[in-house]
């Protein structure tokens, strides 16, 4: 199985290069506090971390990257190939390498809504993570109702498997819950684009 404590990878693929955040970054640190302070992210998502300006926003940047560092996530500045111009974030988290799984997820700024932005980081990083980076099982999940992000993670193979009940925080709130979807893709699964892993 392929790993190593080095840094991640550049990733290329669908106009888009992904490469790891850097928290000594002004415009990294930024586009984080926008990302995480976005209305609609925050419609569906309810952060343990609070990031309401740019000292907690790099604090908890700091704190994704030091776990890419620690083999336990690896969070992706998803950039346009051409400009450079940050659109988004996927990432993996809770990598588990005895069984070689891990969570992924992503956010795409609003300026950058609608352009395949999700659906092209989220391929590109489930090749690599599946593929190079040795995992099995990729699971996605995402509050029930969340449409867009269904479809997206159908898209790019992730099947459906059931609704977890109570799994996550409601909207802006850390004293109740609403249910997730679980979607989860397997190194085995067809490739959902008819090309092999």
């Amino acid at each position: 199985m392929a790993h190593s404590n080095t840094s991640p990878p550049l990733l290329h693929g669908h106009g888009l290069t992904l490469r790891l955040w850097d928290p000594g970054s002004e415009a990294d640190v930024d586009a984080w506090l926008r990302g995480q302070s976005d209305d609609e992210f925050r419609r569906w998502n309810t952060p343990l971390m609070p990031v309401t300006d740019l000292d907690t926003a790099r604090a908890h940047l700091r704190s994704k990257v030091e776990g890419a560092a620690q083999g336990t996530g690896t969070p992706f500045r998803v950039t346009d190939a051409g400009t450079g111009e940050t659109l988004g974030q996927v990432g993996l988290n809770a990598v588990n390498r005895v069984m070689r799984s891990a969570r992924v997820g992503y956010w795409v700024l609003p300026e950058a809504r609608g352009r395949g932005v999700a659906t092209g980081a989220l391929d590109v990083v489930s090749r690599w993570a599946l593929g190079e980076f040795g995992l099995h099982r990729l699971e996605l999940d995402h509050a029930d109702g969340h449409g867009v992000s269904c479809r997206i993670a159908e898209r790019c193979g992730f099947r459906y498997e059931g609704t977890l009940r109570g799994a996550t925080f409601a909207a802006g709130r850390h004293d109740a819950f609403r249910d997730m979807h679980l979607h989860a893709r397997l190194s085995t699964d067809p490739d959902p684009n008819g090309e092999p892993e």
